[in-house]
């Protein structure tokens, strides 16, 4: 049984609309064995209605977002999304927890990410700092963990050099690559 975390912002979480976020987030846990605590947030802004989806799941953070009129919509929307990123990448996620190179690991990146509110007074001012563990993994793993939580860089370990590199979505949609020069 997978654990929540649903917070609203600017919105009361009703008992139904509790329910109802478990019930459908809830369907997601199906395709693993052990899923991490699931973390919901519901917004609502200037009339649209956010649904934000954080599952992390043997070492691989799925991550979905939706905003429309209606919070029941978006929920479902954000649940649809979630189930394409799981269909997708269902090869390469079988093939990875089959061949044993990816690790289920509690301090993986996802899983470990902790948000921390920074009141500096920089010349450049830090409004949010986050920090996780780099798991080592290869480029096209580091690119599938990328497109699973939708984001547009993803940083890591790579497992060969043990160096630590971005990987990185660029305009024309191929992926790009910056490691340190030796």
């Amino acid at each position: 049984m997978a654990t929540f975390i649903i917070r609203g912002k600017n919105i009361e979480i009703t008992p139904a609309l509790h329910d109802y976020v478990e019930k459908r987030v809830g369907k997601v846990t199906k395709y693993f064995d052990t899923v991490g605590e699931i973390t919901v947030l519901l917004t609502v802004t200037k009339g649209r209605h956010i649904v934000e989806v954080t599952v992390p799941v043997e070492g691989v953070l799925l991550r979905g977002e939706e905003s429309t009129m209606d919070m029941y919509t978006s929920i479902d929307l954000v649940i649809d999304k979630l189930e394409r990123q799981i269909r997708k990448h269902k090869t390469k996620l079988a093939r990875r927890f089959r061949n044993g190179n990816f690790r289920p690991d509690v301090s993986a990146p996802a899983a470990a990410a902790e948000e921390i509110d920074s009141s500096d007074d920089d010349e450049y001012p830090v409004v949010k700092t986050k920090r996780f563990a780099v798991k080592p993994m290869d480029v096209q793993e580091a690119i599938m963990q990328m497109n699973l939580i939708n984001h547009e860089f993803f940083v890591f370990r790579d497992a060969k050099s043990e160096d630590v590199s971005v990987v990185y979505r660029r305009k024309d949609g191929n992926y790009g690559l910056i490691e340190p020069s030796r």
